[in-house]
């Protein structure tokens, strides 16, 4: 999204709720802790743990819908000095479709471009529809202007900018993309079906990992809950729905409301219905404290941490209704705040428990959220991120548990004997293992262990 203002919307309401208990259809905050309820795979069957950044947020103003200030480089960078193995490429629904039916191939092509250098690096891509504040016709990014219903309601930009979603103009654009005016039925479909376009390029391509369906919906004037049981929902079947009938292979990724789940509220998301079972949920973590403008500190760190507790749990409840894998689509922070570095840490330690993947916001360099300085050189923050990780596990996870002051990295698996490839480690520099016999590449960062494929598995690194 992100982000530099204060959030203020039901920030109150919010903090309250974030103190009591909570349920959604009899899930309460118990019923979802622990990890993720399955792994994505790769072809040789190994689980594997995603770790990677957002492209650029430039993507959502330039007029050909791609980051700006931005090459192959940064790729490399990414790949050699992060470990990454996932990129979240921002998608720009206004560049895809820009009048109803008609697509724009040209940006296809540059899309296709950027995933063929991803591709070439070992990252995998996931094609997210980004929005914020529904379309540049209302002060927003996203939707195209005819697709853009504001009965000539104003919008105006506000600082700070999440205010937008609740001018009448842009409340009027998501009631409208919703129906629940019952004015304009279409929209969803149009938005279906550019979907399946996208799916229908790269429905055979290797390097696309899947398909993020919505930025951090909004649902206008209609609330939380009864919005994500609803139309949300809704929107999430009809395009998984258009995506199965060109695309059988990749994995869909939906995401909940924004506001109040990334806060660490409930999801009242339903199950969305796959035939080939490929949902993956792909929520967002911006603690309200942070997203004030405070650091991580005092108080605000005891009031954020319980924020990661509960959001740890209410994710696990509504991955374990989609029997979807956990792939954590944005976090991040003004790294100048005070404690911001030791809330990455948080992070990667509650996402390691949960085996769930995590894609930081964002790449732009030259500001403080990014781990990039405005020369293109690595900040403190790229080596915070720069975390050790099993990147491809030769059965299923139990235990990943990284102990910076040992400078070890744990690994507890369940061995899966159909699978005969090994389990690769990503270290930002050379390490050991007990438990396998290991092979460091220096040039990939990739430790290569071979294990018996029997039984639970303990493979410990030690970093050098």
């Amino acid at each position: 999204m992100r982000r530099s203002g204060r959030l203020v919307l039901a920030g109150t309401l919010a903090l309250s709720l974030l103190l009591g208990a909570y349920t959604v259809d009899g899930w309460g905050r118990d019923a979802g802790r622990g990890a993720s309820p399955r792994f994505i795979t790769d072809a040789q069957g190994r689980s594997l743990i995603l770790h990677g950044l957002n492209t650029q947020s430039s993507a959502k103003s330039a007029p050909d819908g791609m980051p700006t200030d931005y090459d192959e480089k940064f790729i490399d960078a990414e790949r050699e000095l992060l470990g990454s193995n996932l990129v979240r490429f921002l998608l720009q629904w206004r560049s895809l479709e820009p009048a109803p039916g008609r697509y724009d191939e040209a940006y296809l092509d540059r899309v296709e471009t950027w995933v063929r250098w991803y591709a070439e690096r070992g990252i995998l891509v996931m094609l997210d529809m980004h929005q914020d504040i529904y379309g540049p016709a209302v002060n927003g990014n996203g939707a195209p202007a005819w697709a853009t219903k504001h009965d000539g309601l104003p919008a105006p930009a506000q600082d700070p900018w999440e205010l937008g979603y609740v001018q009448p103009g842009t409340m009027r654009a998501f009631d409208h993309f919703w129906n629940t005016t019952g004015e304009h039925p279409g929209l969803r479909d149009h938005y279906a079906r550019a979907w399946a376009h996208v799916a229908r390029r790269f429905a055979e391509d290797p390097a696309v990992l899947g398909y993020d369906l919505m930025n951090e919906p909004w649902g206008g004037s209609l609330p939380g809950l009864p919005f994500e049981r609803g139309p949300l929902s809704d929107l999430y079947q009809r395009t998984t729905d258009e995506i199965r009938r060109v695309d059988r292979n990749k994995w869909i990724f939906v995401e909940p409301r924004a506001v109040g789940v990334n806060w660490g509220l409930a999801s009242g998301l339903r199950p969305i219905e796959d035939p080939v079972d490929r949902i993956g949920y792909a929520p967002h973590l911006y603690p309200l404290p942070l997203d004030l403008g405070n650091g991580y500190t005092g108080s605000n760190r005891t009031l954020i941490d319980r924020t990661l507790n509960a959001w740890r749990d209410a994710v696990t409840a509504t991955a374990r209704r989609q029997n979807a894998p956990i792939v954590l689509g944005e976090y991040g922070l003004d790294a100048t705040k005070p404690g911001a570095l030791d809330f990455v840490d948080a992070v990667s330690r509650v996402t390691d428990e949960m085996h769930a993947g995590r894609v930081y916001w964002s790449s732009d360099p030259g500001n403080g959220w990014s781990p990039w300085t405005a020369d293109r050189e690595p900040t403190e923050l790229a080596r915070r991120l720069a975390v050790p990780y099993p990147r491809a596990v030769a059965g299923t996870p139990v235990t990943n548990a990284w102990d910076p002051k040992t400078r070890t990295l744990k690994l507890v698996y369940t061995a899966d004997p159909k699978v005969t490839a090994p389990t690769e480690f990503w270290l930002p520099s050379e390490g050991t293992v007990t438990g396998g016999t290991g092979t460091w590449d220096e040039e990939t960062g990739l430790l290569t262990v071979k294990a018996p494929a029997t039984g639970t598995r303990t493979l410990t690194v030690t970093l050098k």
